[in-house]
C-alpha cells in the first residue's frame, strides 16, 4: 500500500534528519521500494546523504507537495518526507485545504507522522498541536531520541501522551549513537551504510574499525524497533 511517512517534530535539532536517514537506509537494506523528499531548505540532509534516492520538495508550495502524493499513489512506493523546522503551518494549511485525510481514506493512501522528540517540554507541546491538527486520521509514531535527551518522564506524564496512546500511537526509542562517531559521519557526508561498511578510504570516506562496529550495532538496535513498527524483516545491517 502506498504510504507517506512525514518525519517532523517542528523544533530544530531534535534529530528529524537522522531519523529520515535511518528510515531510508532501512528501506535500502530491507529492499523496500521508496522515494525520499527533502523539505529542509536550510540543511538538505537527504539530498546530501542519499542523493540517488531523494529529491527536494517545497512545503510552502502546494504544487510541490501535491507531486509527492501523486507520485506515491502512481508508483505504490513508500515516501519518506524529511520536514524541516518550523514548516508545520505550511503543511497543515496544505493538508486542510486539500482535504488530505479524506483523500487518504478514499484512495487507501497510508499516512504516518513520526514526531521526533528531545526531552524538553516544547516537544510535548508540539505533539499536542500535531494531534489537534490531524486527530484520528493518520498513524503516529512518537520517537524518543535518546541522542537528544535521557529523561522523557515529562512526556510520559503528559496529557498529550495519553491522547496519543488513545489514538493508537506507537513509541520508538531511538538509541543514541556515540556523539563523536555521529559527528564524523556528518563531517565525511557518509550514508549509514558507508559508515558501517566502508573500510577503504581510497574509494570513499571511511571510519575506524571500532567506529564502524558502533554504527552497525546502532543500526541493528534501531532496526529491531523498525521491524516491529513497519512489519518488515530481513538481513541485519552488517549483512
Amino acid at each position: 500500500m502506498s504510504r507517506i511517512h512525514f518525519v517532523g517534530g517542528e523544533k530544530g535539532g531534535v534529530g528529524k534528519s537522522v531519523l529520515s536517514r535511518l528510515l531510508a537506509q532501512y528501506c535500502i537494506d530491507r529492499e523496500l521500494p521508496f522515494r525520499a523528499y527533502d523539505a529542509d531548505a536550510s540543511h538538505g540532509a537527504m539530498l546530501r546523504y542519499y542523493a540517488d534516492f531523494s529529491e527536494p520538495v517545497d512545503i510552502s508550495r502546494f504544487e510541490s507537495i501535491d507531486n509527492v502524493v501523486e507520485q506515491t499513489l502512481e508508483t505504490g512506493q513508500t515516501a519518506i518526507m524529511d520536514l524541516g523546522a518550523q514548516v508545520t503551518r505550511f503543511l497543515n494549511r496544505w493538508a486542510s485545504e486539500s482535504a488530505l485525510l479524506q483523500l487518504a481514506d478514499e484512495t487507501g493512501l497510508g499516512l504516518t507522522f513520526w514526531h521526533v522528540m528531545d526531552d524538553g517540554s516544547d516537544s510535548v507541546r508540539l505533539l499536542e498541536s500535531l494531534l489537534e491538527a490531524y486527530g484520528s486520521g493518520p498513524d503516529y509514531v512518537l520517537v524518543r531520541n535518546h541522542g537528544r535527551g535521557s529523561d522523557f518522564s515529562g512526556l510520559d506524564r503528559s496529557g498529550a501522551a495519553a491522547r496519543a496512546d488513545a489514538l493508537g500511537a506507537r513509541i520508538m526509542d531511538l538509541p543514541a549513537l556515540h556523539a563523536p562517531t555521529m559527528r564524523k559521519i556528518d563531517h565525511i557526508s557518509a550514508s549509514f551504510w558507508a559508515a558501517a561498511n566502508n573500510r577503504d578510504a581510497s574509494v570513499g570516506p571511511a571510519l575506524g574499525i571500532l567506529e564502524r562496529q558502533r554504527v552497525r550495532n546502532w543500526l541493528n538496535r534501531s532496526y529491531e524497533q523498525l521491524d516491529s513498527l513497519l512489519g518488515a524483516s530481513g538481513a541485519e545491517a552488517d549483512g
